[in-house]
């Protein structure tokens, strides 16, 4: 081996080891993120808990007693600090007999009494000042700071001559995506800093830059010297701004061109979420960033244009993370410093139109001719772009360009009179305005918090619901109980074009949202019993609204099937808890919702009367076809989270009582156990037969899936329809399980193993795991009930009566 060679092997080596060393990381940091969410949903169930305890009469009387002994404490020292004040002599001469009394012989031994008076003085007076100190601190962080400004400054004063920029390099592409095209006059300074932040922050799309330099007197004319590979169009005459961005645009090469104010800085990833919107939904005609003030307050998240022409920057002056800034919606229109638009669509239009000219009310109208022809405006809050409103054309309406905006305003009322009739008058529900939601629905879905859909089957319904809603042309929203801002998930549902309402505000808030918003919520989704008695009495007094309920299970059922297995007595006061708060919750919502016809057919068994039907758990847009192959699969596999006793149940039985007699007849089988926090009882399972791999991603999940014979899942308690198995048999992975596990699935026997003795389901299995034709058949099998069950038409089906 050459050293060149060799240099190429260990270095490919190191990389491999990197790689597997960052792949275990992001894994222990994602059992540690979904420890915390069980903790912290153990928090909140234990803070409700103490919040009824503290209901409690004797927990009241305490409290009283307590207040009480704490004035009584204050007084007496407040009463003696008057009487023999901190410092003083005489509370030193109480504090020397005290001592004396005690300690005799080391009190003589300190010296005269004057010179203890002394060291006691300087003492008291040293505690006073650091007191002092403490407090002034406390005081000053109470106060009220400006806020800081770290987004972006005014770029530096403009250089007198271009030898003093450094030079720049555009990247040249034979067929870029989006023609970024910039217009100017004059101030090349902030186009020069707005092109270097584009070169800094626009990796990952092909583009090309295209200044249309308005007969600029600055060194603007020498750009192409300064900033190389930049398509400088230089007009011949003043054309003024609306004229010249249409002249430039005839230069566009890419698919999108995106008009972007020279006063502008953009921020880090701002263009590839612009173009994945337009290319993830033909329908989008035309997107806007979210714009940003210089120290980092919102200028606008979309714009609002009412009955009478005038507009709003929706959130001017506000914080730019707030959550109701931060969601995918459709608009009226987008300011016209960073809109995007298909090159082809553009051109059908015809551009700007010039009855707007020289500038003003060009973009409102834009977007305005974009809807006409049948396309949305979005906007799109992950473009951010710094925008130093007011460099251009000044502020002054009265004087210069500026004053075209009042002119321009009266045209486009003239032009677009029969439209703006159907918009609200000025200031009136901004709750559609700002997202142009007029002829929408509106849902409002609660949950424990934002659906982690890769780690529990119950958030992954939840998500797939919320899919099926907005696909349906629902206007969303979505509480999440613990009102924190999971991420990667918060975002993806922003993505959808769901508003999350998140943060201390809506914690403190969320009833006052409520009230402020109770005319135009529709339908309220609620999830999970201990979730939704927070909400249901409040949302049924307070709004119109049709209220849904999703159990997601029975829990008085999975908890009574648990007691007969382990006849634990503190499960019986649990049983009637969760007995009694099911039911009131199905009486009090307009329709209850279960995974299965099981918990329809107990629920009616109690009470007829009550408003249930069994759902589709899980919903599938695409479920393709599976080539079982045989050879090149080995290994079971179960999955299941552990924050669901259940599955802890499930793989402890699995170990002590299946794996024995299954590691006997298969001597060389591995059963790999996936799922978010294994507790340290099932971490101890672990052998060279049964290993714990804990969380795994999707993709992950997949390969599992892909790679292994077969999914077992051994449950011996539980309720409703379980999605471990839904998925294992949309992947076309053969299931073996318990009658538990099969529970609610038509059929079940005819595509999947069923067996609850745990030596019969170990010899099942075996026979099973060799038997190749079998397994074909479960698989192919399994695939098609996935696809005529659990598809999102199935559900509208299913479900669409209840939100008419």
């Amino acid at each position: 081996m050459s050293e060149f060679e060799l240099g190429n092997a260990i270095q490919n080596l190191n990389y491999e080891q990197s790689s597997q060393k960052v792949a275990r990381l992001e894994w222990e940091l994602k059992n540690k993120e979904a420890h915390i969410q069980q903790l912290l949903e153990s928090e909140r169930s234990l803070q409700r808990e103490l919040k009824e305890i503290k209901k409690s009469p004797g927990c009241r009387v305490e409290e009283r007693l307590r207040k009480i002994g704490c004035r009584v404490k204050e007084r007496l020292h407040k009463m003696v600090g008057g009487i023999i004040p901190f410092g003083s002599r005489r509370r030193f001469c109480i504090s020397f007999v005290v001592h004396f009394l005690r300690h005799p012989v080391l009190m003589l031994r300190k010296g005269s009494l004057s010179k203890q008076y002394r060291e006691y003085h300087a003492s008291a007076v040293s505690i006073l000042r650091q007191r002092e100190g403490e407090m002034q601190q406390v005081t000053s962080q109470m106060i009220k700071l400006p806020r800081e400004m770290p987004h972006g400054q005014v770029p530096p004063a403009e250089a007198k001559n271009k030898s003093e920029y450094q030079a720049l390099q555009i990247p040249q592409y034979e067929t870029p995506m989006v023609s970024i095209v910039i217009p100017v006059y004059n101030q090349f300074n902030y186009t020069y800093h707005c092109i270097e932040s584009i070169l800094a922050n626009s990796a990952d799309v092909t583009y090309e830059i295209i200044v249309a330099n308005d007969c600029s007197t600055d060194i603007t004319k020498e750009m192409e010297d300064i900033v190389h590979g930049v398509k400088l169009v230089t007009n011949e005459t003043n054309l003024r701004f609306l004229k010249n961005c249409n002249h430039a645009a005839k230069k566009a090469r890419g698919k999108y061109i995106l008009f972007l104010n020279n006063d502008t800085l953009v921020k880090e990833n701002w263009l590839e979420p612009l173009v994945s919107l337009c290319e993830n939904d033909t329908q989008v005609g035309l997107v806007g960033s979210k714009l940003l003030y210089p120290d980092g307050t919102l200028q606008e998240a979309g714009g609002i244009i009412w009955r009478d022409g005038s507009a709003w920057n929706f959130g001017n002056g506000d914080d730019a993370g707030a959550s109701e800034y931060n969601y995918v919606k459709e608009v009226d229109y987008i300011s016209g410093a960073a809109i995007m638009i298909p090159r082809r669509l553009w051109e059908e239009i015809g551009g700007f139109d010039e009855y707007f000219a020289p500038a003003y009310c060009e973009d409102s109208d834009l977007a305005f001719a974009v809807r006409d022809e049948g396309y949305k405006i979005m906007y799109q809050p992950k473009s951010e772009v710094i925008h130093f409103e007011g460099v251009s054309n000044g502020t002054d309406i009265s004087e210069g360009q500026k004053a075209y905006q009042v002119l321009n305003q009266r045209k486009f009322v003239q032009k677009w009179r029969r439209v703006l009739r159907k918009h609200p008058t000025n200031g009136i529900d901004a709750f559609h305005a700002r997202e142009h939601s007029y002829e929408k629905p509106t849902l409002l879905m609660i949950d424990h918090y934002v659906p982690q859909y890769d780690k529990d089957a119950g958030s992954r319904t939840v998500f797939q619901y919320l899919k099926l809603f907005v696909s349906q042309g629902y206007n969303v929203k979505f509480i999440g109980d613990n009102f924190y801002q999971h991420e990667p998930y918060t975002s993806v549902l922003q993505q959808m074009g769901i508003e999350v309402l998140y943060g201390p505000y809506y914690a403190n808030n969320w009833q006052k949202w409520i009230l402020g918003n109770a005319p135009y919520i529709d339908f309220v989704f609620l999830n999970r019993p201990h979730i939704s008695v927070k909400y249901i009495d409040f949302i049924r007094e307070n709004t119109k609204a049709r209220i849904i309920y999703y159990g997601h299970d029975l829990h008085f059922l999975r908890e009574t099937r648990e007691y007969e297995l382990t006849h634990k007595e503190e499960l019986l006061q649990s049983i009637e808890e969760w007995k009694e708060k099911e039911l009131s919750l199905m009486r009090k919502a307009d329709m209850s919702y279960y995974p299965s016809y099981v918990e329809e057919e107990a629920i009616h068994e109690i009470d007829p009367q009550i408003s249930v039907k069994a759902i589709p758990a899980y919903l599938f847009e695409q479920v393709e076809d599976c080539v079982y192959d045989f050879t090149n699969r080995k290994d079971l596999m179960f999955i299941g989270g552990f924050g669901h006793t259940p599955n802890i149940d499930a793989v402890k039985w699995l170990a002590s009582e299946v794996m024995p007699k299954l590691v006997e007849l298969l001597p060389d089988i591995v059963v790999h156990i996936l799922g978010s926090n294994p507790p340290k009882e099932i971490e101890k399972l672990a052998s060279e037969h049964l290993k714990i791999e804990g969380f795994v991603t999707d993709e992950q999940l997949g390969e599992f899936y892909h790679g292994c014979r077969m999914s077992i899942v051994p449950l011996r308690y539980g309720a409703g329809i379980k999605g471990k198995i839904i998925e294992a048999m949309k992947y076309g992975t053969p299931v073996a399980t318990t009658s538990v596990g099969a529970e609610g699935i038509i059929d079940a026997e005819q595509i999947m193993l069923i067996e609850d003795d745990a030596e019969t389901f170990a010899e099942k299995i075996a026979r099973l795991y060799q038997n190749e034709a079998e397994l074909v058949r479960m698989s192919v099998e399994s695939v098609e009930y996935i696809r005529k069950n659990f598809s999102p038409q199935n559900a509208i089906e299913v479900i669409g009566e209840d939100f008419r």
